[in-house]
């Protein structure tokens, strides 16, 4: 589900809460307002600084949403901090920057820099999903990552390249098993969170998706072509082939909430947490409706709208997820805790990375 002060209470769990009756439905409480304000003064710090208070702006807007997400009576909480996220996001310029001057002055130290960014990248990965979980936490007890590096490795560098020898045949399998290391690998306190979708589940996702998306796109080219009078000359046939592109592009915004809506039901409708099930129920209409409307407010006003439509695709997302209590939430005890480096939190930012929980 992209987007919840450095002293943590971890040492012990909070006191005992009657344990939740029925399923327990996450509320967001954000409003599109409270986050324009934060945004534009976000964005303005940012531009004033050339990007420096970019580190403390994620810091502001994760605790603001992470304070906002509520599951049966209590909310999350964000500790992130914001000079550890930006020396990570210096490494990853300087790594960055070093590949640039080297692509100007010589191809074979371009590609030798395009390789040292492509063996770290899985290390960054995995140094941001230990930071970003260390950095979270809820009724005063952090989440944490429990998966190593050479794991890492192994989802993000090996089985990827599967995909291309096979084509893009194994791109269920490669997300199938990343998804399941990475949930599997998430613990909440001393409690084992759980992920058991086979890789079959991913090929049916993928399945659909192509047999939508790609079937509905021939049908509509087909439409467009048999509708249309015979192109007569290049102009005509760049046109037709310009109409067929923007068609492309509409269809595309209307499949891609589909696939959204399938993989989060897929995900956390068979993710639990110490027997404690999550269930998910987007429907595909609604989140078709939600984001041509913010696209289309974002355009009419200039990008203004760009916080509110967050906030709108985030509440849909995050109140469509419900946990499926089995018994009390406080039989879960906080483990032991270590302080996690942010090297790779402002590095997979850099990057685009967003492979949080």
């Amino acid at each position: 589900m992209e987007q919840l002060l450095e002293a943590a209470p971890n040492a012990a769990a909070p006191a005992a809460v009657a344990a939740p009756s029925g399923p327990q439905r996450i509320t967001f409480h954000a409003t599109g307002g409270e986050y324009f304000r934060i945004w534009i003064v976000n964005l303005l710090l940012t531009i004033v600084t050339l990007g420096i208070y970019s580190a403390w702006a994620k810091v502001r807007r994760n605790q603001y949403f992470y304070s906002s997400t509520e599951l049966a009576g209590s909310s999350f909480e964000y500790h992130g901090n914001p000079v550890a996220i930006l020396k990570g996001r210096i490494l990853a310029g300087l790594l960055v920057g070093a590949y640039a001057l080297t692509a100007h002055s010589s191809p074979l130290l371009a590609l030798l820099a395009l390789l040292v960014l492509g063996g770290i990248s899985p290390w960054f990965i995995w140094k941001s999903l230990q930071f970003r979980l260390h950095n979270t936490s809820y009724r005063g007890i952090r989440f944490r990552f429990a998966g190593d590096t050479h794991d890492a490795y192994i989802n993000f560098m090996v089985r990827p390249w599967l995909s291309g020898v096979t084509a893009g045949l194994a791109v269920p399998f490669v997300h199938q098993r990343a998804t399941a290391w990475t949930h599997g690998s998430a613990r909440y306190g001393n409690a084992r969170f759980s992920f058991d979708a086979e890789v079959s589940d991913f090929y049916k996702l993928y399945g659909w998706f192509v047999l939508i998306g790609g079937g509905g796109f021939a049908l509509l080219v087909w439409l467009i072509m048999s509708g249309a009078p015979p192109a007569d000359g290049a102009e005509a046939r760049a046109a037709e082939a310009g109409f067929v592109v923007l068609a492309g592009y509409a269809w595309f915004f209307l499949v891609y909430p589909l696939f959204k809506q399938l993989t989060q039901n897929l995900v956390w409708n068979h993710t639990s947490l110490a027997g404690h099930r999550f269930q998910s129920d987007m429907r595909w209409g609604r989140m078709v409706f939600i984001t041509i409307t913010n696209y289309l407010a974002v355009i009419c006003t200039l990008g203004l709208f760009l916080p509110l439509a967050r906030v709108r695709t985030l509440r849909y997302r995050l109140e469509s997820i419900a946990l499926l209590p089995d018994g009390s939430l406080d039989d879960v005890l906080a483990g032991a805790q270590e302080e996690i480096g942010a090297t790779g939190e402002g590095a997979s930012d850099f990057f685009d990375f967003d492979l949080s929980m």
